[in-house]
């Protein structure tokens, strides 16, 4: 079974696509097209930088192999945050400070051009603000404390911090000994700001194919991406397929698959809560993550159900007994959850690269690639869809920030390298378990 199959199958049980409104699917590419790029992948980062390469005055097509919307960016937990999900370290590590703080400084235009799009293209998606980072332990608490005391010191963002009743006002659960709060971050209804991009993008003139995956393409002076049933020949080509692309190596980036890797994650939908007790349990109505290795997070919906994520699977395999695994890691986090009803159950991949930090550049002087999320996309995506449409308007410094991190493959190989991180996450489980 392939990953894209596999991810539609997880995805048919999907509380977002239950309350998204889809049109019809698009028609497949058949026949030759040309264009100036050829964008590949139907999510949050191939339609934004769609949409502003239209802006710029450029033709774009782009090819999804499934639905736009099908993959991560229709399915995720909906939370966009500032930051990446490495955190600052590799940065700091490999550039020092003024990397470190640029890259920072691009997360929070990140999220604030998000919300600018949402408004810009009227897209409603049930966007609201607000983010708590949990602890549920003494050494989680001071971790997380030294995070928030590195942030306000090293780059100015400041938290709130919150114990005791303070924490109360914002999550109903005595799971949690400590916990930041910031007005930055918050969440979304990912689906539906995916589908307001696809309106936007096709109204600004993109042309958009559904179910046309890319089974090779030819590179050179142009780019000439193939599938079943027809070509689009460009000047230049951008890979934001996510986790797809390790499928897509041998015909599309061989050098470039290795990198990353497919990580399960998993989210379930309760049964509607009512407002009263939907907001006892968040009353401020903040997304939810904590800070563990393998993370929970949570949110309320606009209809007043739990949206709870976590139980990730690093071997592709969808966890079995899913539904009552998910129950009890909610039922964790608030008790009083114990007989609401599951009405929604769904997962797919993300794609993770070896230190978290996100993969982005070029390969020759025309194909361009977005990779390695690592599950903190919803608004990353948006620009970097933007540094890439910069980056070919001749305007690539932003880009180059990231481009210089220096990414290593997976240990293993082709075969070994999913048993191997198998072994290393159940090792880094076990210290948060400890």
């Amino acid at each position: 079974m392939s990953l894209l199959q596999s991810d539609t199958q997880l995805n048919r049980h999907s509380y977002y696509e239950a309350s998204a409104q889809r049109a019809a699917a698009l028609p497949a590419l058949a026949g030759s097209h040309h264009a100036d790029v050829v964008v590949i992948g139907g999510g949050f980062a191939g339609l934004c930088c769609a949409l502003d390469l239209r802006k710029a005055g450029y033709s774009v097509a782009l090819l999804e192999a499934d639905r736009v919307g099908s993959g991560a960016s229709g399915r995720n937990g909906g939370q966009f945050i500032v930051g990446v999900a490495s955190g600052q370290a590799p940065f700091e590590a490999q550039g020092g400070h003024a990397m470190s703080r640029r890259v920072w400084d691009m997360s929070l235009e990140a999220v604030a051009l998000l919300k600018e799009r949402v408004f810009e293209h009227r897209i409603v998606c049930d966007l609201a603000t607000g983010y708590l980072t949990v602890a549920d332990s003494p050494r989680k608490v001071r971790a997380l404390q030294a995070d928030a005391e590195a942030l306000e010191r090293d780059y100015g963002f400041s938290t709130r911090w919150l114990q005791g009743a303070d924490l109360q006002t914002q999550i109903q659960s005595a799971h949690y000994l400590g916990a930041t709060w910031e007005p930055v971050s918050g969440h979304l209804h990912p689906l539906k700001y995916v589908l307001g991009l696809l309106a936007a993008a096709q109204a600004a003139g993109v042309q958009v194919f559904e179910h046309s995956a890319v089974t090779g393409l030819q590179r050179g002076a142009t780019v000439t991406a193939q599938t079943a049933n027809g070509t689009v020949r460009a000047n230049f080509a951008v890979l934001a397929g996510n986790c797809a692309l390790p499928e897509w190596g041998p015909q599309v980036a061989p050098e470039l698959s290795s990198r990353i890797m497919p990580v399960g994650t998993y989210v379930v939908g309760t049964e509607p809560l009512g407002d009263a007790f939907a907001a006892s349990l968040l009353p401020g109505n903040s997304a939810v993550c904590d800070n563990n290795f393998a993370v929970d997070y949570f949110r309320r919906s606009a209809d007043q159900r739990l949206l709870f994520g976590g139980g990730v699977s690093y071997s592709t395999a969808t966890p079995r007994h899913l539904s009552d695994t998910m129950h009890r890691r909610m039922c964790r986090v608030f008790p009083q959850l114990a007989k609401t009803r599951l009405e929604y159950v769904w997962g797919g991949f993300v794609d993770i690269t070896m230190n978290r930090a996100p993969d982005f550049g070029r390969i020759g002087g025309n194909v361009y690639y977005l990779q390695g999320f690592s599950g903190h996309g919803v608004a990353l995506t948006g620009l970097a869809g933007r540094l890439v449409a910069q980056a070919i308007a001749g305007q690539a410094e932003r880009l180059d920030v990231f481009a210089r991190m220096q990414h290593r493959s997976f240990p293993g190989g082709r075969w070994l390298r999913t048993p191997s991180l198998v072994l290393g996450m159940a090792y880094h489980q076990l210290k948060d378990l400890l």
